[in-house]
């Protein structure tokens, strides 16, 4: 005898995604929902949903990296259930720890023997690893002040205006004055000779940037720590300089290895380096390195053994993922020096090309330098039609992401586009963004310009006084901010 058996309503399991009444309902934004939903609805709609994402490949603001081998992807989803904190019933995923901190000091020429082992931590990112690295030069500072029996209470930090945001926070969140050198036109990097001015008794130390956010150059950290030798000496201080090679420490190793900017300058003690830049690893993952056991404060040190053994630990956060830690031992060993110096090379070739064909058009000034992180920061020659903001926001048609943004202090009024140079970005890209830049150029040629027809009708309200170039550039540049910040406003998502 033949059953049959009619479904209901409620039998979702023979109903497509698109046939069932999940797609018909907005989804929960603010509370929970009461009832469940099948597990195909939930990845379909979500997966949908993340269409709209920009493209990271096309991605050309971050710095992060977007694609890595399968091999390393099946490592990483195979440890995507490890808590690293666990590292008594983890025990190999700590030894690759302690590897690539060792592999990594040795790059950075540590003053370690061939078996010594170094003095560092991975961290979930550049801005952890800074954190880090300021609490310690703090808390020595505070202990040698303590013992010189001299107030403690007042420590700041010497940087250029153009460092990343993780140190305002760091200066912020621990209480530590930011003394900031102002940039220049022309030179928007600090300058070594004006930041030794403003260091003091107080100053915990001196952050160099090799590969700066704004345009990619390397700052002089040689003549920097050259500078600091003379000034400790005049004054009997002992002021260190710690180094953010977050963008930089896995490019100048490999393409500039005469380069001296790491430990083999004596005043150096610390040195952070994402390994999710140009490390090649997904994001999640940084790293901060000392120069000897004595410059990190064993009080900031805590042992912990209540998940099996004694375990010492130095991080902000407790628990976090494993995979990236794996695929970073995965890189260093897959490619070795060799495979590295491959890709930093192509990374900077690639680069020339971008920029060779940007000054072909005649249309840019190019404000990054040869020596640096492979990256390409350029500004409109000519501001009386159309500015840096409009190309940007044209190029996402093509679906390029490329930022504009204005320098920090004293270089407000100079707006740039930069791409980043990754190394999943090609010849043939590279290329093809040149192709449609011109495009853009070309376009915006034949449209009025939005900011100066809206500087020219607010001329007519007012008397009409003649400004110079600069003075235009810098209001259109404010015009646009407030467009953006408006646009942010009205955009905001909850």
């Amino acid at each position: 005898m033949v059953l049959s058996k009619t479904h209901s309503e409620s039998d979702v399991s023979v109903h497509s995604t698109f046939a069932s009444r999940y797609v018909k309902h907005a989804l929960p934004r603010f509370k929970m929902g009461e009832n469940s939903i099948p597990k195909e609805a939930a990845y379909q709609i979500i997966n949908d949903e993340l269409m709209l994402d920009g493209n990271p490949r096309l991605n050309l603001a971050s710095f992060v990296t977007t694609w890595m081998e399968p091999e390393c992807d099946k490592l990483v989803m195979a440890s995507i259930n490890k808590n690293y904190v666990d590292m008594d019933e983890y025990p190999v995923t700590t030894e690759l720890q302690n590897r690539c901190v060792n592999i990594i000091a040795h790059l950075f020429n540590a003053p370690l023997g061939e078996e010594e082992t170094a003095v560092g931590v991975g961290t979930v990112g550049s801005s952890e690893a800074i954190m880090l690295a300021g609490l310690a030069f703090k808390r020595k500072w505070q202990n040698k002040m303590k013992a010189l029996g001299k107030p403690y209470d007042k420590p700041n930090i010497v940087t250029g205006a153009n460092v990343q945001v993780c140190w305002e926070k760091f200066a912020r969140y621990f209480e530590v004055e930011l003394k900031e050198v102002k940039l220049e036109e022309g030179y928007y990097v600090m300058n070594p000779d004006k930041a030794v001015e403003m260091v003091d008794e107080n100053t915990i130390c001196v952050a160099a940037i090799l590969g700066s956010t704004l345009n990619g150059e390397f700052e002089d950290v040689k003549r920097l720590n050259d500078l600091l030798v003379e000034k400790n000496k005049e004054t009997g201080w002992d002021t260190p300089i710690h180094v953010d090679a977050a963008s930089g420490g896995f490019i100048a190793p490999f393409l500039y290895p005469e380069l001296e900017w790491d430990f083999r300058l004596p005043l150096v003690k610390s040195i952070n380096v994402s390994g999710h830049k140009y490390g090649l690893v997904y994001a999640g993952i940084g790293w901060v390195v000392w120069r000897t056991k004595d410059d990190l404060p064993d009080e900031l040190i805590f042992h912990i053994n209540y998940l099996g053994t004694d375990q010492p630990t130095f991080t902000l956060n407790f628990s976090k993922g494993s995979s990236q830690i794996i695929a970073q031992y995965y890189q260093l060993i897959r490619l070795g020096y060799e495979g590295y110096r491959n890709i930093m090379e192509n990374c900077q070739e690639n680069a020339k090309v971008l920029k060779d064909g940007l000054d072909k058009t005649g249309k840019f000034t190019i404000v990054s330098k040869e020596e640096g992180v492979p990256l390409v920061a350029f500004s409109l020659k000519d501001h009386s039609r159309h500015n840096e903001f409009e190309i940007s926001e044209m190029l996402r048609r093509f679906g390029w992401i490329v930022p504009a943004y204005t320098m920090p202090a004293n270089a407000q009024h100079i707006t740039v586009l930069r791409v980043v140079v990754r190394e999943d970005f090609s010849r043939t890209l590279a290329e093809r963004l040149v192709a449609d830049i011109e495009k853009v150029l070309h376009e915006l040629d034949t449209l009025p310009s939005r900011v100066t027809e809206k500087l020219k009708v607010e001329e007519e309200h007012r008397e009409i006084v003649k400004k110079t170039a600069i003075e235009v550039q810098k209001e259109i540049t404010a015009a646009w901010r407030k467009m953006v910040a408006d646009r942010k406003k009205t955009s905001a998502i909850c």
